[in-house]
């Protein structure tokens, strides 16, 4: 029975000739198909191989063999060159490699690659890596700004914007040569292109000690949602929460530091703020704690540049998860989040559906709200 094909129909017309199925499959152009990985580590990082036949680093993955389906090339390539046996199941992003691209041979014609999402791998899993005899020479956990130092730049593009699909949380982001053709907020705001500063400190959900002094102050600050604001650059990519040092004018207060601060950064008003706890920075001359509070925001003007800093940030909202991931919090991520969602209960607020991270802009809180 012969192929159904572009140039086959019900009715032919007689003064054309009909091709056969040897000459529609000869007429259909090559394309590489090839599969990569995407690990984290705890503190997100991105996992990178050092591989013998070329100078640059690259995903875990490879080529798909023929009659190989994607998801079962990624398992097998990851089984061959870490050593580990998972299953996928979630594509971060498709992108496609241009024939033009240096450092392919003479003749290649283009290549499609599946980036499968691998999660993040535990201490654990890292002990349990078994690398081969050859090809894999060694593995490497990279800060995603330093992505670019570590690969070519179409991989390097591709592994960025894979990220930023991860966070965003809504299925394969359609790439050419590393680009998206629907850039999101994250893409547009090149999220993750400055490195992250660690703040690996422990998190206490006690009242601060009175010898402890409170230096700063961090707001989770909820719409009517459930989802937080975070703060990017626009000139850095780098997010922060609103917050910052206390001042004079705060007298000692940290709560009133945190409603200037989201005032003077996000021209943002908000409620009464709730204490969920702090961060015990014993890394200075001085220990320290860094506070965080959960408060509801109750009104908002469009941003201007912050005379403290001289940055304009764009506001975005995203689930605490979300916003964990824009952070190197390290192990003490998930217990913040623990108490982030208990203040967001007592605020009665709910918990948040995921979707792509949204601009907080004058009139609404999130796009189909209808918050006003």
């Amino acid at each position: 029975m012969a192929l159904h094909h572009p140039d086959s129909h019900e009715n032919p017309s007689p003064t054309r000739r009909r091709m056969t199925d040897a000459q529609y499959v000869a007429s259909r152009r090559s394309l590489w198909c090839g599969v990569a990985a995407l690990f984290t580590d705890g503190r997100g990082r991105v996992v990178l191989e050092d591989v013998d036949y070329r100078p640059a680093c690259l995903l875990p993955g490879g080529a798909i063999d023929a009659y190989e389906a994607p998801s079962l090339a990624i398992a097998r390539e990851v089984c061959e060159e870490l050593g580990l046996t998972r299953r996928f199941t979630g594509v971060l992003a498709v992108d496609w490699i241009p024939p033009s691209t240096p450092g392919y041979p003479p003749g290649f014609p283009g290549e499609m690659i599946y980036v499968f999402d691998g999660g993040t791998l535990t201490e654990d899993d890292f002990a349990q890596i078994r690398l081969p005899d050859r090809k894999v020479t060694g593995i490497r956990r990279i800060e995603p700004a330093l992505v670019p130092r570590y690969m070519n730049p179409g991989n390097a593009r591709r592994v960025l914007a894979a990220l930023r699909a991860r966070i965003n949380g809504t299925g394969p982001a359609i790439l050419e040569d590393g680009c998206p053709l629907v850039p999101t907020a994250l893409d547009d705001l090149q999220v993750l292109r400055t490195p992250r500063k660690p703040q690996l400190w422990p998190w206490r959900t006690s009242s601060v000690p009175v010898k402890l002094p409170v230096t700063q102050a961090w707001g989770w600050l909820f719409a009517e949602d459930g989802r937080a604001l975070v703060l990017v650059g626009q000139d850095t990519g780098s997010a922060c929460l609103p917050g910052g040092t206390l001042e004079p004018a705060d007298h000692g207060d940290p709560a009133q530091t945190l409603h200037r601060e989201a005032w003077e950064e996000a021209r943002v008003r908000i409620g009464t703020p709730h204490f969920l706890g702090y961060l015990h920075d014993d890394t200075g001359r001085r220990p320290c704690a860094r506070a965080r509070y959960a408060a509801h925001i109750t009104g908002w003007e469009p941003p201007r540049r912050d005379e403290a800093t001289g940055q304009t940030y764009s506001r975005l909202l995203a689930t605490p998860e979300q916003t964990a991931q824009l952070f190197d919090w390290g192990d003490e991520a998930a217990a913040q989040l623990a108490a982030v969602h208990a203040g967001r209960e007592k605020l009665g607020l709910p918990a948040a559906a995921r979707q792509p991270l949204t601009e907080l802009v004058p009139g609404r809180l999130a796009e189909g709200s209808g918050a006003q």
